[in-house]
């Protein structure tokens, strides 16, 4: 307990209230999609950014990869995957360490890419190299539970959750004699597409020409087919609806983390609505609100692959996604679904091959990843004094977009013509949630 509590009077077992010491700092960072140590490699510039990251009480990233050695693995690629199987040497470990990297987050859709014995084997190797890690575990308990780091200015608690994974990863807990499921921390979304009163007629009329249709459980505002969702609305797109029970539960997991350390942290890791948006799923925002307002200190997104713009929400930061940190995707095995999936042959094709054809596809309805927006990215970096956030700057930093596939995905500090884009952009899709950022010598500043 920090000095000062009890003259506050805070209720020291259910304050919610943000308790480090002055000088407090926090680095985010998006996702870290790496499979090699690059603290050992000659990478240009790369220095630079393990300098911002070593120089945090917190540094944070979301573990997109798995970790463990293929020569001797026991398990198997799976049949769902996140839509490339992501793996990295057993050296990653420490070089995260040694980047500055105390924390992360590891629920997200590929933390099931080689199942149950992918995710332990990668859990291990954080354990390891003493690396905070949530959002996983032997049954969902374990999964949504925070999890807490120690540094000389407080204890810091996080609580990771994915409302993008692969059905097969969502843990869950034990009933009667069936054990609990290993997996990931999931929060699930009902989807549906909103199209206009004209076309939801014309839906309407379909679903009564098709055989076998009953009406008597039929809705006035919706049309259901084939399992998607259609409702009325001013505005064709899609339309989210977090599940109460999941949110329920991460809001309860949530405020007890904060409870039991001086600062919390909620990241979610969320596809929606797809790596195309630059804005939010229509639900996040309040769900967000919802998170602060039961004591997180900073909401944390990443998913899309690029950015998307900041809130600043009762002096507490939220970042709708961080982007790419590092996108070092040199993964190799890949697994013969992948071969499958992209036209190859493993017989004369190579996992490299795979991989490219990947990155120029992307996911399924996604144009792939050719757009240097992929590329393009911040480290935020938050201060507090008197446990108030005081000021937000944002480094924009670039990862090679125009490399070859083996020196590509390696973050630097930006180009100046390449870090005025960047925080235009950023500018730009900030200003719905009313955050004005200035620019100083090239680095974006927020002060709330």
């Amino acid at each position: 307990m920090h000095r000062g509590d009890r003259a506050k009077g805070y209720d020291v077992v259910g304050s919610i209230e943000t308790n480090v010491a002055d000088g407090f700092t926090l680095v985010a960072v998006g996702d870290l999609i790496v499979s090699r140590a690059l603290t050992k490699s000659s990478q240009p510039g790369f220095g630079d950014i393990v300098d911002l990251l070593r120089g945090a009480d917190v540094t944070f990233g979301n573990m997109e990869t798995n970790i463990f050695d293929s020569r001797c693995f026991k398990g198997s690629p799976q049949a769902e995957y996140g839509g490339a199987y992501h793996v990295s040497l057993p050296e990653l470990g420490p070089d995260l360490k040694a980047m500055g990297f105390n924390i992360v987050s590891y629920a997200n859709n590929h933390t099931y890419d080689w199942g149950y014995e992918g995710m332990r084997e990668t859990c291990r190797a954080l354990d390891q190299n003493g690396i905070v890690y949530a959002g996983v575990g032997e049954n969902l308990a374990q999964a949504g539970a925070a999890r807490f780091l120690e540094t000389p200015r407080g204890r810091v608690a996080l609580v990771s959750f994915a409302s993008t994974f692969e059905s097969i990863s969502r843990a869950c807990h034990p009933a009667g004699e069936a054990p609990g499921r290993p997996g990931v921390n999931a929060l699930r979304l009902a989807k549906s597409i909103v199209v206009t009163p004209d076309m939801l007629a014309s839906l309407r009329e379909i679903r009564g020409s098709l055989p076998n249709y009953c009406r008597d459980n039929e809705v006035s505002d919706t049309v259901e087919i084939l399992g998607v969702t259609y409702k009325s609305g001013e505005k064709v797109g899609y339309s989210y609806e977090a599940n109460s029970n999941d949110v329920a539960r991460i809001l309860r997991d949530l405020r007890q983390g904060k409870q039991f350390a001086d600062f919390c942290i909620a990241t979610n890791h969320g596809h929606a609505p797809g790596n195309w948006s630059q804005e939010p799923a229509d639900y996040e925002r309040a769900f967000a609100h919802r998170l602060i307002d039961a004591g997180a200190d900073a909401y944390i997104a990443h998913g899309p692959h690029q950015l998307r713009g900041i809130e600043i929400y009762k002096c507490r930061p939220i970042f709708y996604s961080l982007g790419n940190f590092i996108m070092d995707d040199l993964r190799t095995p890949v697994g013969a679904d992948m071969f499958e999936s992209y036209g190859k042959d493993s017989r004369t094709d190579t996992d490299a091959e795979v991989t490219a054809a990947e990155m120029s596809v992307g996911y399924t309805s996604d144009p792939g990843f050719k757009d240097p927006v992929f590329y393009e990215s911040i480290i935020a970096v938050s201060r507090f004094e008197q446990s108030q956030l005081i000021e937000l700057r944002l480094h924009p930093i670039e990862l090679g977009h125009s490399k070859r596939l083996a020196n590509r995905g390696v973050p630097k500090l930006a180009s100046p013509p390449v870090a005025r884009s960047i925080l235009e952009r950023l500018v730009t899709l900030s200003q719905p949630f009313g955050t004005e950022i200035t620019v100083e010598n090239g680095v974006g500043v927020i002060r709330p």
